[in-house]
């Protein structure tokens, strides 16, 4: 796939709160997404100067293709946070459209501008003026998915170069199983590459999204989660390390970023995943939420 001169082979990891950090990014990069895409971090947030949002858009070497995503509602700190600087060492820019939480919707922002495509238009076209490559990720609708097409079709004629489409609507939040019919609408009516996402978690999945809808890539998120090896998978290719590498791995980059303590508390969501399912999950699951240090998960990681 190629989005306005980036070339992209593999599945992409989708952005996700509180997931897509620095080292997660680094160990899906290195398993095989054809690109990987930050946690979404606040427009005003990286205008104001942020440190936490700085944080946020910590990068390393592993990133093939790297694109960092924004959210809000306000063209003037949309295209203020694409003109920053930090910007220059992505390839692309996301803007986020599909973010169901209640405080980002009620500041009309995230999902909430799939009920005003206006507004939305108005924001990527501030996007799009500061000549960075502008994408889009949404949901098929706020309620329903009957104007999805209608709606991905406005963002590319504001200038989004692509748009990712979650198959669900905000009011479903993570519920319920993803409809693909509104993204095949969606590729039908754009000539923008459209990337399917939502409840891919493996090749078969991949193949399925990709034939169904014939969008022109899949973005794994919620898949992706204890499982980084999906990327190889889909890509046909040999995973370079092991869970126990990877884990290090990501612990290593967010040490870079954060105290100890931080990174600590950050990755035990991410052992809850790595051990979900396994024999003697659950007890080494308990083991990394009672960890003080990183030499304690460390341990824990040689039973994954």
């Amino acid at each position: 796939m190629n989005i306005s001169g980036v070339e992209i082979r593999g599945a992409l990891l989708a952005p996700m709160a509180g997931y897509t950090d620095a080292g997660f990014r680094a160990v899906c990069s290195l398993f095989g997404a054809g690109a990987v895409c930050t946690e979404m971090v606040s427009a005003k947030g990286l205008v104001y100067d942020s440190e936490k949002t700085k944080d946020l858009l910590f990068t390393t070497p592993y990133e093939r293709a790297s694109c960092a995503q924004i959210f809000g509602n306000d063209p003037y700190f949309i295209k203020a946070a694409c003109e920053d600087e930090i910007m220059d060492k992505f390839a692309l820019i996301d803007i986020n459209m599909g973010c169901p939480v209640p405080k980002i919707v009620k500041n009309g922002e995230g999902s909430a501008l799939l009920e005003n495509p206006s507004l939305a238009q108005e924001v990527v076209k501030a996007a799009v003026s500061t000549g960075r490559r502008i994408t889009v990720k949404c949901r098929t609708g706020f309620y329903s998915s009957d104007n999805c097409a209608d709606f991905v079709k406005r963002m590319q004629d504001a200038g989004a170069v692509a748009i990712t489409v979650h198959g669900r609507t905000r009011e479903q939040y993570y519920m319920g199983k993803a409809d693909y019919a509104p993204i095949k609408e969606a590729v039908e009516k754009v000539s923008i590459p459209v990337i399917a996402n939502g409840d891919i978690k493996d090749k078969k999945g991949a193949e399925h999204a990709l034939e169904y809808t014939g969008a022109s890539a899949v973005a794994i998120g919620r898949g992706a989660l204890g499982n980084p090896g999906v990327f190889a998978q889909i890509a046909g290719v040999d995973e370079v390390m092991n869970k126990q590498e990877a884990i290090g791995l990501h612990m290593r980059v967010l040490l870079e970023i954060y105290p100890e303590k931080k990174v600590v508390n950050d990755m035990k969501k991410h052992f809850a995943f790595y051990t979900k399912g396994m024999r003697g999950g659950k007890e080494l699951k308990l083991k990394a939420f009672a960890a003080t240090s990183v030499k304690d998960l460390e341990e824990i990681a040689k039973y994954i």
